[in-house]
């Protein structure tokens, strides 16, 4: 504003800059909420897993003895315990970067609502000297030109509109910065429950490690009995893989003499691309595309028992309470609770029962190239040679009394390749 005069440009760019502040900071806050979210429910899916994982370690003392499942748990749980902190330290980086991005709009909006109070006053300053009819026909009258008075004219509108305006914007930014200062308020206080969430996880975790530590030290005290326990396991693994590789086997030959009945026709010949696994077991176009859809599935597929945790991983490690000794798992051990039941995890036919001492029935399903085992079952619901859908029950997971554990063995196989089952389920069961 010059001489009492507003500049109608200036303010223009004035209410433009204001409105991109305003829309800027709902798109941010929309992007944070977003991301607040996201981490609170993977909080409470951690938080879920953890109380699962209470629920099975308070079934494995009910024994009063020390025992491997123990450990295994306890150690599931800390892992569990140290993801939690994980989501939670990220859920306090997420409000610090909150709380300055708002903090900062909250200076920018006050400097704005202070111009725009100096330059209202100023306008109602002028209003005033102006304020009679008499003042408005002289600014007119003064024009040096018919063009510059209808141009002064003009501008006599647009200031009584402009006016208007700016008292409008004034309402709305101080509005918008009463609420910023109410959200930095309410988001300190949220940063401050879980600062104080954070210390009780830290406390807790320091508990659970003491406690997996005396475990451990008083489980090494029955170091015999666990080195044949994990020989007996070694024995049984071997037993069932060699046991699904003679059912690979066996189908193999009977697809080479199923091939050897005549010569490869156009009606029986495949229609579609296959691979060398699948021209070993002679599949039909139906079961090539249950192999592929198996396939096209691979990380999306619902866990083989409704609750549960994972005990123990695929491949090569370290064993629990003996670091010196290493075990292989052809696949994963699932922990669930007692009368739970195995299921599909994906359309196929059942192409062997089996019974591995020491390790219950177990039960092979084939999805075209495929193989999925669920072993340790004490009662099976199907037949081989029957076909199943996803998520049909497959038999009941035996419960081991000595050691008050319940525990799901799962592999999944590419003709007679092992893979990680991890890989195939979905993360988030």
């Amino acid at each position: 504003m010059k001489n009492g005069f507003i500049d109608i440009k200036t303010y223009r760019i004035h209410c433009c800059f204001v409105t991109v502040v305003l829309l800027l900071l709902a798109s941010s806050q929309s992007f944070a909420q977003w991301t607040k979210e996201k981490l609170q429910e993977d909080k409470q899916q951690i938080e879920n897993d953890i109380a699962y994982s209470n629920k099975l370690l308070a079934d494995t003392k009910k024994n009063k003895l020390i025992s491997l499942n123990q450990i295994l748990i306890l150690n599931n749980k800390i892992n569990q315990r140290e993801e939690l902190m994980g989501n939670i330290n990220s859920e306090i980086l997420n409000i610090d970067e909150n709380l300055s991005s708002n903090f900062s709009e909250v200076v920018k909006l006050t400097d704005h609502l202070k111009q725009f109070k100096q330059d209202y006053a100023k306008m109602i300053i002028f209003a005033y000297k102006n304020r009679n009819a008499f003042n408005r026909l002289m600014f007119l009258f003064a024009s040096s030109s018919i063009n510059q008075a209808f141009l002064r004219l003009k501008y006599l509108q647009l200031y009584a509109r402009y006016r208007h305006k700016q008292a409008d914007l004034i309402m709305k930014t101080a509005v918008s910065l009463t609420d910023k200062i109410m959200l930095l308020k309410s988001i300190r206080a949220e940063k401050s429950i879980l600062l104080k969430n954070q210390e009780d996880q830290k406390k807790l975790l320091a508990q659970e490690k003491s406690e997996k530590n005396s475990s451990v030290k008083k489980l090494m005290q029955k170091e015999k009995d666990l080195v044949r326990a994990i020989k007996q396991k070694e024995k049984e693994a071997k037993k069932l893989q060699q046991s699904i590789e003679a059912i690979i086997t066996d189908e193999i030959n009977k697809a080479t003499e199923k091939n050897k009945i005549g010569p490869v026709t156009e009606e029986n010949s495949p229609k579609i691309e296959v691979s060398n696994t699948s021209k070993e077991l002679g599949l039909t176009d139906a079961e090539m595309t249950l192999s592929n859809n198996f396939n096209s599935n691979k990380g999306k597929l619902p866990w083989p028992a409704e609750k549960g945790i994972v005990t123990s991983t695929f491949g090569v490690h370290p064993h629990p309470v003996f670091g010196n000794i290493s075990v292989k798992n052809n696949g994963i051990d699932i922990s669930t609770e007692q009368g739970a039941k195995a299921r599909a995890v994906f359309d196929g036919k059942v192409t062997g029962i089996i019974s591995v001492p020491g390790a219950n029935q177990a039960v092979i399903v084939r999805h075209g190239e495929y193989l999925t085992v669920y072993s340790n079952l004490s009662a099976v619901f199907v037949k081989t040679g029957e076909a199943i859908k996803t998520k049909q029950d497959i038999g009941i997971v035996a419960t081991d009394a000595d050691e008050s554990k319940t525990e799901l063995h799962f592999e999944v196989w590419y003709g007679k390749t092992l893979t990680n089952p991890l890989d195939w389920l979905v993360p988030n069961k």
